[in-house]
């Protein structure tokens, strides 16, 4: 049995990530580090801190409460030094308000598997399930599976929503488990994939490939986030498209515009570097939904 796992969040009822009513699991830790990561809570293997600003009522419990005097309050509220903080939680646990919140809560596989069958009624009345997101799961494989192998046995729809930056002895560990894959796809090129996301991209396309051998092309929504002069380019548009011409069985790709994330790097005491960058405008998603349809797969936008 596997240990613990560390989950930033759980998202109950859910309609956005896979079919039905779902509850999503966010898991802690990712090889990435994308520089307009949507969930950057997420990122970072250890639990993290968050503060919002607008909750805060400069009541000072948490600074007398923190042990290594990483708190201190300003004119403007809490100012945070992160290189002190050891995140032992007694800030958050004192906050009357909220506005401090720890991100990452261990959890054996008994107790997040009991998290999940509470919304048991749900997935039964809209055909929906558990979609397993982060951060990247397959950052905690043995966890991961584990739970997977608890739904299984338990009659319950499972999403693994992955970058597949991973092993490949791992993606074959937990693919049997797994009912629909949700898999995000950024650079058709190396060397962009490793400038702006910190990682190497061969893992991700031969853990797609594999899947697609395996028969699994049919179970697989291709994920794109469209990041305005990043990952939109057409060079990068065309090295997508050629390399999911050459898949088999691949049906369906949704396109995701990038939204303003730069707050939450704020809360979390990180510098946010794309500053210049803008949500794409509708007529370019509408102009890259004609490109990707040539493909013959369905093409979805999300808002």
């Amino acid at each position: 049995m596997a240990g613990k796992g560390l989950i930033t969040d759980i998202k109950r009822y859910a309609i956005h990530d896979g079919p039905g009513i779902r509850t999503t699991v966010f898991f802690k830790g990712c090889p990435l580090n994308c520089l307009w990561c949507h969930n950057p809570e997420c990122i970072s293997p250890g639990k993290d801190l968050m503060y919002f600003e607008y909750k805060c009522i400069a009541c000072g419990l948490c600074v007398k409460i923190c042990p290594e005097g990483a708190l201190k309050l300003t004119g403007k509220g809490i100012d945070i030094d992160y290189q002190l903080c050891t995140y032992c939680e007694k800030c958050s646990e004192v906050c009357p308000t909220g506005a401090l919140e720890i991100k990452g809560r261990f959890y054996s596989v008994p107790d997040l598997l009991e998290e999940i069958e509470k919304d048991l009624l749900y997935y039964d009345s809209s055909e929906g399930g558990v979609t397993f997101s982060g951060g990247e799961p397959l950052f905690q494989p043995e966890f991961l599976r584990e739970v997977l192998k608890g739904c299984r046995e338990g009659k319950i729809h499972t999403v693994l929503d992955t970058a597949g930056c991973a092993p490949r002895e791992v993606m074959a560990s937990v693919m049997e488990y797994v009912d629909l894959f949700y898999y995000d796809l950024k650079f058709a090129d190396p060397a962009e994939q490793e400038r702006f996301t910190g990682s190497n991209s061969d893992l991700v396309l031969k853990n797609l490939e594999m899947l697609c051998q395996e028969g699994r092309g049919k179970d697989i929504v291709i994920r794109f986030a469209v990041i305005p002069g990043i990952t939109d380019t057409e060079k990068n548009v065309k090295g997508l498209m050629e390399i999911l011409s050459s898949m088999e069985g691949l049906g369906e790709i949704h396109l995701l515009p990038y939204h303003d994330v730069r707050e939450k790097f704020r809360r979390l005491g990180r510098e946010f570097l794309l500053t210049e960058l803008e949500v794409p405008a509708r007529v370019r998603m509408e102009y890259l939904q004609n490109k990707f349809s040539a493909l013959d797969l369905k093409v979805k936008t999300n808002t």
